[in-house]
């Protein structure tokens, strides 16, 4: 059985914290894959970059990993907001012989009873914890990467600045050429 670790967000835009965390659960745990999940449709109505855009920009800051990273465009298959257990029902219709683990900071296990239907989601997928600074951990979750704001790359944006290092080269180069977060 394949064990793929969810890694649901935004993505809006993605950066090189994604990047290493992704290498990170990779190289560190017994997870086979990584899929990036992209929101389609954010559950508390924050404003996203389009759709195929944010796309677009993770399937380029994913492209140098192996096959064992990929994105997966579930979200944009499930009707109305989105939902991470809706997202897991329909992942494990669609991949009986996966077993999946939902990657997460640990500022969400301080926010989980916030979740529609957490307690359902920790059992089909249980989380996969990694460290975030200001926020209690397991003893068992994975290190912190640097800290990166999606926030602080959409105001350089804004302001005309290069996002770089921030987002890798391939994802800045399409954020221009679309001219996105001006």
């Amino acid at each position: 059985m394949t064990t793929v670790a969810l890694y649901g967000g935004s993505f809006n835009p993605p950066h090189v914290a994604h990047q290493l965390l992704t290498l990170l659960v990779l190289e560190t745990t017994d997870i086979d894959e990584v899929w990036w999940v992209p929101t389609h449709q954010h559950a508390f109505g924050k404003e996203l970059a389009p759709w195929a855009d944010r796309l677009a920009m993770c399937r380029l800051a994913v492209e140098r990993f192996s096959d064992a990273v990929r994105v997966n465009e579930i979200e944009a298959a499930i009707a109305g907001e989105s939902r991470t257990i809706r997202t897991l029902e329909a992942l494990r219709a669609r991949h009986p012989d996966h077993s999946f683990r939902l990657l997460v900071g640990a500022d969400i296990l301080t926010e989980s009873h916030l979740w529609y239907r957490w307690d359902e989601i920790v059992a089909v997928a249980p989380p996969l914890v990694v460290a975030r600074e200001g926020h209690p951990s397991p003893a068992d979750a994975l290190p912190a990467v640097p800290a990166v704001s999606s926030t602080e790359i959409r105001e350089r944006l804004a302001r005309g600045d290069s996002a770089v290092p921030l987002v890798s080269r391939s994802v800045m180069d399409y954020i221009a050429a679309r001219e996105l977060y001006r």
